[in-house]
This record gives C-alpha cells, structure tokens and sequence, in this order.
C-alpha cells in the first residue's frame, strides 16, 4: 500500500512540476511579446529623424547612414567627457545605454525559444542578421538611421543577454524537460 502511495505522490509531484513549467513558459511567452512590442515602439514608431519627406531615398540615406565604426560611439563618449558642448547631456547616455540594453533580453528570450541559438555562433549570426535587418529597415521606411555603432551597442548588449542565459542558475531555473516539442510549437 505504501509503495503505491508513494508512486502517486510522485506522480501527483511531476505533474505539479509540468504545471509550473508550463505556466512559467507562458508567462514568459507574454513577456516577450510585450518585449517585442516595445521594441517595434522605440525603434520604429519613436523616431526622433527629422522629416526627409521632399528629399529622394538615395538623400535620406545618404544622410542618415553611418558606416565607419565608432563615430557615433566616440562622438558621444567625447560629449560626456568634454562636458556636452554639442549636445544635450541625455542624448549621449540614452543613445549609448539605451542600444546596448534593449536588446539584451533577446539574448535570454532567442535561444529559450529557439534552442539551435543555443550555440554562441549560431545565436551570434541570428543576431546579426536580425540587427542588420532592423537597421536596414529603419533606413528603408525612413523612421531611423543606419547606424553601425548602434548595430555594435545592439550586439554587445544581446551577447551580455546570452552570457547570462548561459549561467549555471538561469539555467537551473528555467529548465525546460520538453524542449524540443516546445520548439515545435513555434
């Protein structure tokens, strides 16, 4: 009898366990979309670009790339150390903490729900292409710059994101039993 009782609690134990995992996955599922929200928000529909509208694309992108690494970046920092003589104090801080800290929940969200992004070069390339794409498109629909330090900042901060998702008590936390039928669902 007690050897019965014993299996059910088990039982009764895993199923439980299912049931937290399953809502955890949830929860966590709505979170990303509100991330993803958010993100389309403060990269798309909150732009700060003046309106190109009379100019041609080729003029807008012209004059809304950059492409040498670290002008965008060392302007800034030189803005802070100088004193802001060009700009206003919080235009440096915002561009420079802001491009790294928003994409540092993709590094946790991309390979929970996708575990191929598990491996650091196969999340590095997904993330590259995603930025580049983001950046490109901003530029396309004229709603933001194409801006190679941002692209730096966006990947620093995603890597950062990845580093944690990889540390030992992310991962005891959020282990899943059922990855790959999970991984179906998307």
């Amino acid at each position: 009898m007690k050897s019965v009782m014993i299996l059910g609690n088990k039982s009764e134990e895993g199923k439980k366990k299912t049931t937290i995992k399953r809502l955890i996955r949830t929860l966590i599922g709505i979170s990303f979309i509100f991330y993803l929200l958010g993100l389309v928000y403060f990269i798309f529909l909150k732009s700060g670009i003046a309106n190109w509208e009379g100019s041609s694309l080729y003029e807008y992108i012209k004059h809304s790339s950059n492409i040498i690494p670290f002008k965008t970046i060392g302007f800034y920092v030189g803005e802070i150390i100088g004193g802001y003589t060009h700009v206003n104090a919080d235009i440096p801080i915002k561009n420079l903490l802001g491009n790294l800290i928003i994409f540092m929940p993709m590094g946790i969200y991309l390979p929970f729900f996708i575990k191929k992004t598990n491996q650091a070069i196969t999340f590095f390339l997904v993330m590259t292409a995603l930025l580049f794409a983001i950046e490109l498109t901003q530029l396309i629909t004229r709603s933001g710059r194409f801006d190679i330090d941002d692209y730096l900042l966006n990947i620093i901060g995603a890597l950062i994101g990845y580093t944690m998702w990889k540390t030992k008590p992310v991962q005891a936390m959020l282990k899943k039993p059922d990855m790959d039928s999970a991984e179906k669902m998307i």
